[in-house]
């Protein structure tokens, strides 16, 4: 009866390593497919980008400028003429009754922004993805002036590629988006080590791709 029982326990081990490889597998594959999922738009977005960035000289843009300008309201004028004696020569954030005024009359949106304050003006500049944007209140005549420039949306589509002025949220979004990419790529390396064994040519092109970029670097980058 012992024998019998040696001979069960050595014939099982082998199906239950299978059985932990093909579990391990399943894991590995899922964890890929997920993160793909994840970085697919993310992926479609900065491919395409990369080819409209990486021909940006050949792509013409045709930035649209609208200008407006606006009598600055009297009582709004007196609460900044006040405040530019005392932030005079400093950068400081804007008070929130010029926010809302700027935005019914302009339709500008200066959340989070800062001016630049002296006695005579207070300038705003407000980057933006795709484009460009200031405004300029001119606290002697009591106007004020608003540009935006807009560069279409392959600019706008490449700033968000570049991160350019697109706030903490996208930042986020490139970080995650970056350590997803990381896991699908590594992922799918693992995959690739598990069929190699089945699929001779996989370190062959593997190889081929690694070494691609290495040697147009060294070769034709100076």
């Amino acid at each position: 009866m012992a024998k019998s029982s040696s001979s069960s326990f050595v014939a099982s081990s082998p199906a239950s390593g299978i059985a932990d490889r093909s579990a391990s597998l399943k894991l590995l594959l899922k964890i890929h497919w997920i993160s793909s999922a994840l970085c697919l738009l993310g992926m479609l977005l900065f491919s395409v980008t990369g080819i409209t960035l990486n021909h940006a000289a050949q792509i013409e843009a045709s930035p649209k400028i609208q200008r407006q300008t606006q009598a600055i309201p009297t009582a709004l004028l007196a609460e900044l003429q006040t405040r530019s004696v005392e932030l005079d020569g400093k950068e400081a954030p804007l008070p929130e009754s010029l926010r809302n005024w700027a935005f019914s009359a302009l339709k500008a949106r200066l959340e989070g922004a800062t001016g630049e304050w002296s006695r005579e003006e207070v300038y705003v500049a407000l980057p933006r993805p795709g484009g460009d944007a200031w405004l300029r209140l001119g606290l002697e005549e009591g106007e004020a002036e608003y540009e935006l420039t807009d560069r279409g949306w392959i600019s706008w589509l490449n700033d968000l590629h570049k991160g350019r002025h697109t706030g903490s949220a996208w930042s986020w979004f490139i970080d995650i988006f970056a350590l997803a990419c990381l896991v699908f790529s590594l992922s799918g390396l693992w995959v690739l080590k598990i069929h190699a064994a089945r699929r001779p040519t996989t370190w062959p092109v593997l190889g081929l791709g690694v070494l691609m970029p290495v040697l147009i670097a060294l070769l034709f980058i100076h």
